[in-house]
């Protein structure tokens, strides 16, 4: 596939390099030259020193035979202008836009076919306060996704040495297989598909499904403890701090946010209700003794710099709060992030490259999602009537190794998979991959030839 990307700051540097590495004909569009040295340096995709917003520049980059134009620049302006002039060279085009700004977003028609036509809006930092919020949810999670409008949950969890899961065969979990399903697990930064036969270790982290419906039986399973969420404290009054302060605002969730910039502290206060607007640096340590972060169940990190959220984080830990979640975009340090006690770390790389996976995957893709360290994937995919995985038992299936189906969604119905369970023509599908199979998955998700 051809794809031009606008942009080549953080987020659209990193979907470049997603892209790249899914061996994607990748040409990226950036006017600052220190950027586009950077892409030379790191990248396999060709660089053009220019505007998205050039005529010129966008038909000697290829739009006419490009099939997607991902405009990712930090302004919306540029990106709406890009994907217009796109879609002048181009009627057939996909066109995905990094839109910021709310009242923008809030202009749904704005989008529609009849005007700028953009078929899909990237807003990363809303992505990541939905991300914040389902983590508050399952406060002992690492990872809270939802699939299928919220019926299914995908569940990361890191398994304690004193955890009922510690040494326990997949086999064992027989009275539980209709309820939940474990569908990959990290192991010492290594991602694998487990099979029956496999033991969870203490300190794995496992990712299972389940039905939405089944978080109490999950709770038992996991021995997690049953408590309200009282107390969060936020750390950034940006795009993404303002956005989760402002959903906390609607809950009788006691709720404090930490900002250093006296002008954006005033706009908080004016817009909040509930929530308490603090001037003040988050890494004063005595400031955050005063704020009664020991009392905290939840210590959001999310300002504009990953190191602060970091040392943010540690001293909220230090002093007591129960849980992290720290703002951090290089995925190379979540790794060292882990190991020095930090919890869950959100990205908006991850949040930014999800939204775009599911244009690049064939089949009928609803969505993807990254897993740590992004070897692996969990897909949500409509089960085409001429595609090679209905009306056959999963086990007679030549599904290929290294994926697994985690669970079907046909009508209201959540089925969690056994050997015997046969795929519909539109069930929704819910599948663990690794990345380096997906070409081979991508092959049963599609329309056989023999169907033309």
């Amino acid at each position: 596939m051809k794809i031009i990307i606008v942009g080549a700051g953080e987020v659209g540097f990193q979907i470049a390099q997603k892209l790249s590495e899914e061996m994607q004909d990748v040409i990226v569009i950036e006017q600052d030259q220190e950027h586009i040295k950077r892409i030379n340096d790191n990248l396999d995709v060709q660089a053009v020193l220019g505007s998205g917003t050039s005529p010129e520049i966008l038909k000697t980059s290829g739009i006419k035979e490009a099939e997607l134009l991902v405009a990712a620049t930090d302004s919306d302006e540029v990106n709406l202008v890009a994907c217009l002039l796109a879609r002048t060279f181009n009627q057939y085009i996909l066109k995905i836009a990094r839109i910021r700004n709310p009242e923008y977003i809030a202009e749904k028609e704005l989008f529609s076919e009849d005007l700028l036509a953009v078929d899909q809006i990237i807003n990363p930092e809303s992505v990541m306060v939905e991300t914040i919020r389902n983590l508050m949810m399952v406060p002992e999670a690492s990872d809270v996704i939802e699939f299928a409008e919220g019926r299914v949950r995908l569940i990361g969890m890191t398994v304690k040495q004193d955890s009922p899961l510690a040494d326990r065969q997949l086999l064992s979990f027989k009275n539980t297989e209709e309820k939940i399903l474990i569908g990959a697990i990290l192991r010492d930064n290594q991602i694998f598909i487990p099979h029956g036969n496999d033991v969870i270790q203490s300190n794995d982290l496992v990712y299972f499904v389940s039905s939405s419906a089944e978080m109490d039986h999950i709770r038992r399973l996991f021995s997690m403890k049953e408590e309200g969420l009282r107390r969060v404290l936020i750390v950034g009054g940006g795009q993404t701090g303002e956005g989760l302060a402002n959903a906390l605002d609607k809950t009788k969730i006691n709720t404090k946010i930490i900002e250093k910039d006296g002008a954006k502290c005033a706009k908080l206060a004016e817009g909040l209700k509930r929530v308490t607007v603090i001037h003040g640096d988050g890494t004063d340590k005595d400031l955050l003794q005063e704020v009664s972060t020991h009392d905290a169940d939840f210590m959001v990190a999310v300002t504009g710099d990953e190191e602060s959220n970091v040392l943010i984080s540690l001293l909220a830990k230090g002093l007591g709060a129960k849980k992290s979640i720290t703002r951090m975009n290089k995925l190379s340090y979540i790794p060292l992030v882990s190991a020095i006690g930090i919890d869950t770390v959100v990205s908006s790389r991850l949040s930014a490259v999800r939204a775009i996976l599911q244009y690049i995957r064939k089949g009928k893709i609803i969505s993807v999602a990254p897993l740590k360290g992004e070897h692996a994937e969990v897909i949500e995919a409509e089960a085409l009537e001429t595609s090679d995985l209905v009306n056959t038992p999963l086990s007679e299936l030549k599904f290929p190794k290294g994926a697994l189906v985690g669970a079907i969604v046909r009508g209201n119905e959540t089925i969690i998979p056994k050997g015997d369970t046969v795929i519909l023509p539109k069930d929704r599908l819910i599948i663990f991959t690794l990345r380096k199979v997906v070409p081979k998955l991508e092959k049963l998700l599609t329309v056989k030839l023999e169907f033309f």
